[in-house]
């Protein structure tokens, strides 16, 4: 149980938008996190992460205990993806990604998904359209994915393994914080309390 204090450290919340790594240093010529028009306090770290070419929810703080709380705790946590997948995918398939199915991991090895719920979706009106869209002859669904395991860029691999393309990969939410008011780029900080108690930490 998570109790109210006097906190010296600060929670924010951003919509990382495509195009971008999670953090702010890097050896590579990458867009960093440093590039988001917003004055992040010194010692500022992302909480997990998303791949340059997934966009949505990105937690950081400068609180170094709230990762170890949040990935390694003894409950599992609900993180949400929305995906654009090329071709229609049917309810069958759907059914078939939320029992679990079989994807590629690391040195040849392959990972069977735990069970997890998925849903086709209409794109929600908050959702802002690509940078370059699908051409509209172009057929296509949306899929609303919730698990609470994150491996090997799971959720491209998911939608793979039953021969969709992913075209566009947007995290919504981490147990009850999502992403519905913010753009592309915002960034929205929170209180501890709030913070705390909307991850259920």
């Amino acid at each position: 149980m998570y109790f109210a204090c006097m906190s010296i450290h600060r929670y924010f919340l951003l919509y990382k938008p495509v195009n971008m790594v999670s953090q702010f240093i890097s050896s590579d010529k990458v867009r960093l996190l440093g590039a988001i028009d917003f004055n992040f306090p010194e010692g500022t770290h992302a909480i997990g992460r998303l791949d340059k070419d997934s966009e949505g929810l990105l937690l950081l703080t400068t609180d170094k205990k709230v990762t170890r709380l949040l990935f390694k705790g003894k409950l599992p946590h609900k993180r949400t993806y929305l995906v654009q997948v090329k071709k229609v995918m049917t309810n069958i398939t759907a059914a078939q990604l939320s029992s679990g199915i079989t994807i590629s991991a690391p040195k040849g090895g392959e990972y069977m998904t735990t069970p997890c719920e998925v849903e086709l979706v209409d794109k929600p009106d908050y959702i802002q359209d690509a940078e370059i869209p699908l051409h509209e002859k172009v057929k296509n669904s949306w899929v609303k994915i919730t698990l609470t395991e994150g491996k090997f860029h799971q959720v491209r691999k998911m939608v793979a393994a039953v021969q969709h393309r992913c075209v566009r990969l947007i995290r919504l939410s981490i147990e009850d914080i999502n992403v519905s008011d913010l753009l592309p780029g915002q960034v929205k900080e929170v209180t501890e309390e709030y913070f705390y108690k909307q991850l259920k930490l």
